[in-house]
């Protein structure tokens, strides 16, 4: 035994010491004093009991059988829409599609507010607010609105608009559109 080193020997010591202290401790935590956890249940239990509703009565739902016998194909082409192109030529009305979009075609009218106008150099420009806060300097000629609405006056409590609109496939016209000053 005196070829084991003195180190060694303390570690022995140390772990039969903590296996000791550790099965004492467990000996002092496994006490049967339960009573205040009783006392708990019992007052639980002799609470008044609360009626739960019963759920609601699911309702059956008719089934639907689509027959799509005699119905057009929704991803055909119609035969109107070569009397509706001829229409659109006919009365000249469509948007320039290869014009730029401004900034302000990005909004609809609604989320427009005009909020004031500005004269310089003898033009009288209109300011208007985005949804976002930001204000813009229009003029006569600008674009606004998602119909391709083109300014067509400003004075000092509106913006007057013609916005081009579709009236199907194929086929626009011009409606006149305005935005008030906003209080």
């Amino acid at each position: 035994m005196n070829s084991l080193k003195p180190s060694f020997r303390v570690s022995v010591v140390l772990r039969y010491g903590l296996i000791f202290i550790l099965s004492l401790l467990m000996v002092a935590c496994s006490n049967d004093d339960l009573s205040d956890l009783r006392s708990y249940v019992a007052k639980v239990k002799s609470r008044e009991r609360v009626n739960i509703e019963p759920l609601p009565e699911i309702k059956t739902v008719e089934t639907f059988v689509f027959d799509p016998v005699g119905l057009r194909n929704p991803f055909a082409p119609t035969a109107n829409t070569e009397e509706s192109s001829q229409v659109a030529v006919e009365n000249g009305i469509r948007p320039d599609e290869i014009r730029s979009r401004e900034e302000l075609e990005s909004y609809s009218l609604d989320s427009l507010r005009m909020v004031g106008t500005v004269n310089m150099k003898s033009s009288l420009w209109g300011l208007i607010q985005a949804n976002d806060g930001t204000i813009h300097r229009v003029r006569n000629g600008n674009y606004m609105g998602k119909h391709h609405g083109k300014i067509i006056r400003i004075m000092d409590d509106q913006i007057e608009l013609l916005e081009i609109i579709s009236d199907g496939p194929g086929t626009w016209r011009e409606q006149q559109s305005s935005v008030k000053l906003s209080e």
